[in-house]
Formats: C-alpha cells, structure tokens, sequence
C-alpha cells in the first residue's frame, strides 16, 4: 500500500493559471530536460503550449507547498482527449497515426498526451496517484479503450532498433485495434532473433514499459518527429482485454 501524502492533491485544471502550470512542467520535462521545440513554445515564459490545449482536459497533479503565483504548483499532468468531444475537435494522434480502425470501432475512447512528472516527484507515488485519478476518470465516462503516442527520446531509429523491434515483435497491437503510422518508420529493425531483450527493455522509457505490464500494445510503424526531438510510438490500451490482475493494479485496487 503506498502511503498517502496530504500535501498532494488531484483535480482537472480549472483556471488559466492551472492550465499554465501544467504547460510550465511540460517545458520543464519536454523542452528543457529532453531538447524538444514546436511553434507554439514559449521559451522566454517556458511554457510549452499547442493548439490543442484549449480543447482537452488536463489532470493535474498538485503540490499544495508550493507557489501557484508562479505557476509552480503542478508537479504531474496528463493531457485528457474524450471521443464524444474529438469528434470536434479532433485527436492530437490524427497528425502521427491513422486512426480510422479506432474511429470506426464505435468503441468510447480516450486519447492520453502529454504524461510528465517533476523531477522531484519520479520514483515515488506520484505516478500512482495520477493513475487512480485517471482510473476514476475512465470509470465515470466508461471508457473501453485509452490510447496515445508516447515518446523515445532522439530520432536515431537505428540506435533504438532493439526497443522498436521487441516492440513489433512482442507487443504489435491486434489488427482490430492497429493504427498506423502516416509517416511510416518500420519498427521491425531487427529479426526477432537478432533482438536482445535484456538490452530492449533497458531502452524502453518507463511509462511504455507500465502500459506493456497491464496489456498494452502498440500501433503499426513508429513516428519521428523531429521539431520534437522523439521516436513516438502510439500505445493502446484495450479495457476487455486486461485480466483481473492488470485491472486491479491499474486502477489501484487492492
């Protein structure tokens, strides 16, 4: 059981100032830690900020110690897209994949973004506690399927050829939920017996490897996306498809 800590809260962002401070740690973590840029990035207020912003729900996780007057008090974010509302305004994923297998499953999705931590905060129960509040989140809207890009660092393909290619080969999504990269970049770099897992898995950042415990699969092809910086590859998460073990650490019942 991970100890609660009465000095952090979760809540989705209701005011300007919630939604800078979400984009304050995104700058922090995306730009300043791991050398990413876009049009839309603030470097003299280092906010890093996209047009989609205003469309999407933003859990936030807040430190109520420190300074919400200069934009320091989200210390964890998640950037939260409803199906219902895509069909407005569109998911952030439609740039890098097609998503028209999922689209067209009638199937309530969520699209999951922008998932970052403070520095300060990695390793402990952060993390966690961001994954009840989006549990809740999926329960109250019944969501059956979560999905998302999420990112390797750098755009050598090659360098990460043993992390894609254990992906393709171990974790490639069922053909009922497998988008496709629109910028094609095969992930299947090596032949499966060519790939040391030992060294795959080292590659693989923690949040993917989290997702690939509790079920997740990945899309067809990945993404480099290099204003950014990253190797994106688009995780999905099918709801019927986790066991009740996965469920369970998923949503945080004991």
């Amino acid at each position: 059981m991970i100890a609660h800590d009465p000095n952090l809260s979760l809540r989705l962002a209701t005011s300007e100032a919630d939604l800078r401070a979400a984009q304050r740690l995104r700058y922090e973590v995306f730009v300043a830690e791991l050398g990413g840029d876009g049009p839309m990035v603030d470097h003299d207020a280092r906010l890093e900020a996209d047009i989609h912003d205003a469309h999407y729900d933003h859990l936030i996780l807040v430190d109520e110690r420190r300074d919400a007057g200069a934009l320091d008090h989200v210390v964890g974010a998640y950037r939260l897209m409803p199906g219902d509302r895509a069909k407005e305004h569109g998911f952030y994923c439609a740039a890098e994949y097609d998503l028209s297998v999922l689209e067209e499953s009638g199937r309530s999705l969520l699209e999951l973004g922008r998932s970052c931590l403070h520095r300060d905060y990695r390793g402990g129960s952060a993390m966690y506690l961001l994954w009840r509040a989006l549990a809740g989140y999926i329960q109250e809207r019944r969501i059956e399927v979560l999905f998302g890009v999420a990112s390797f660092h750098g755009t050598d393909v090659a360098a990460l050829a043993p992390a894609l290619s254990l992906l393709h080969d171990r974790h490639l999504a069922p053909e009922d939920l497998r988008v496709r990269s629109r910028a094609y970049q095969a992930m299947d770099v090596l032949a499966p017996d060519a790939i040391d897992r030992r060294a795959a898995m080292a590659q693989i950042p923690a949040l993917i490897r989290a997702y690939l415990r509790i079920g997740g699969f990945v899309g067809d092809g990945a993404f480099v996306d290099a204003p950014f910086n990253t190797t994106d590859v688009c995780l999905i998460l099918d709801t019927a498809r986790m066991d009740g073990r996965a469920r369970a650490m998923y949503q945080g019942v004991s």
